[in-house]
């Protein structure tokens, strides 16, 4: 339970460095849905 609380903050800083705006996080949330949408079809 640890290591995946662990994972999470790290790929949640990860994603937040990677956007800097609130705009960017909306587009990369998008782009995950897509892909997300793609592989169920």
């Amino acid at each position: 339970m640890r290591k995946m609380f662990g994972l999470a903050m790290v790929a949640t800083a990860l994603l937040v460095s990677a956007c800097n705006t609130v705009e960017g996080v909306g587009r990369d949330v998008q782009s995950a849905g897509a892909a997300v949408e793609d592989a169920a079809d």
